[in-house]
């Protein structure tokens, strides 16, 4: 199969980050479970990514989830799906032994909750039992699309504090839970509660400008989310550039 659909645009954090090494022993013990291939840790630090101004001082921009799936882009042409790709990967839908039936699975349950455009392109996450370890704990793969997100999975408390990064990481470390989730515990009467992966900042006027209009924030760009592993000479005022950020995004 050919690519047909664009790839979904890659998203940079709104901070600097840097490059900071850990303990190796440490690392050899539990690196693994932050998923490190190395001994060392891409940290964000207390200065604005530059072109990234907008994230801190433009009062329309809003933070939404950021599920913690892959990425799936899909195309249909009045109600029949024609196109269908992870990142710039195709699929081919009508691949069923030694496919990718997970993903379709996704799509399925999708169309089932209206999630589906009858004709165009959208873009969304795919969540479930196949994807990053299922944190949500779904029986069954979804596709959530992104406009979705958007309209359900928006924090308004957001708005409330100021924009800093000692607000924000004391936010994602202690009461950033997953609106995804909460709304499915809130249907199970379980109410339980797990953090969220991150957040995605939008700006739709900057998107109607043409300028960049999206960035993200995730809790493992944070020191405090790698307990028992020392890292060496971490200080979030430091002095970085952004040269490194395609390394570990």
């Amino acid at each position: 199969m050919t690519i047909r659909l664009t790839d979904f645009p890659k998203l940079y954090c709104p901070f600097i980050r840097q490059t900071f090494k850990v303990n190796q022993t440490q690392h050899a013990d539990i690196g693994r479970k932050y998923s490190l291939k190395h001994p060392e840790v891409y940290l964000v630090v207390n200065q604005v990514n530059p072109g990234y101004e907008w994230v801190f001082e433009d009062e329309e921009t809003f933070a939404v989830e950021k599920l913690n799936g892959t990425n799936i882009k899909l195309e249909t042409d009045r109600g029949r799906l024609i196109a269908l790709q992870n990142r710039l990967n195709p699929i081919d839908p009508l691949q069923i032994i030694k496919g990718k039936t997970y993903i379709l699975d996704g799509i399925w349950q999708a169309a089932q909750k209206g999630y589906v455009q009858e004709t165009g392109e959208q873009a969304g996450e795919l969540i479930g039992p196949k994807v990053q370890g299922n944190p949500y704990r779904l029986a069954n793969h979804l596709w959530y699309p992104f406009e979705k997100a958007v309209a359900d999975l928006c924090y308004r408390s957001f708005q409330e504090h100021a924009r800093t990064l000692e607000n924000w990481s004391n936010w994602f470390k202690e009461h950033l839970f997953s609106r995804f989730f909460t709304k499915l515990s809130k249907k199970s009467e379980t109410k339980e509660m797990i953090f969220a992966e991150g957040i995605v900042f939008y700006n739709l006027k900057r998107k109607s400008q043409n300028k960049t209009w999206r960035a993200k924030l995730r809790r493992d760009m944070f020191p405090w989310y790698y307990a028992g592993l020392e890292i060496y000479d971490y200080d979030s005022r430091g002095a970085g550039t952004s040269e490194d950020q395609e390394k570990f995004d």
